[in-house]
């Protein structure tokens, strides 16, 4: 008994602590029911976005910040609404790219190394993406 004071006192400081983490899900995914519709989601994000689609879901990538278990369910729900596989995986491929390390990236390793670092890392996460895209539609004609 003397010990599950400690303990429920350390489970409602996590609990408080993670509390702004659960309303930010909440408010997001009320956002994104709000203004994102399946023919919305299909026209910017969708199978004929083309580049737009790509730039987007690089761009949103990059500028995505706090832990990536906060963008699970909208990503859930965008897939739902009809998310390119591809360009999924080239949203969480982007997140590699902090906006809030370059400056210090910079300072260690240079300008040249940083911009050609991030450069290879849009390069690649579309490739990722594009081969993602091709190993789901393989699987899709066989099965």
């Amino acid at each position: 008994p003397e010990k599950i004071y400690p303990s429920l006192h350390i489970a409602l400081h996590i609990f408080i602590q993670i509390i702004p983490v659960i309303t930010a899900v909440i408010l997001l995914m009320g956002i994104s029911n709000y203004i994102l519709k399946p023919k919305t989601v299909i026209k910017h994000l969708g199978g004929d976005s083309g580049v737009k689609g790509w730039i987007l879901a690089i761009s949103f990538g990059i500028l995505s910040h706090g832990s990536i278990y906060v963008w699970y369910p909208l990503l859930k729900e965008l897939r739902e609404h009809g998310m390119r596989t591809g360009l999924l995986a080239a949203f969480l491929y982007n997140r590699a790219v902090k906006i809030p390390l370059l400056p210090l990236m910079i300072f260690y390793f240079g300008i040249p190394f940083v911009a050609v670092l991030t450069i290879y890392t849009i390069v690649a996460s579309v490739v990722e993406g594009e081969i993602i895209e091709m190993i789901e539609y393989s699987s899709d004609k066989r099965g």
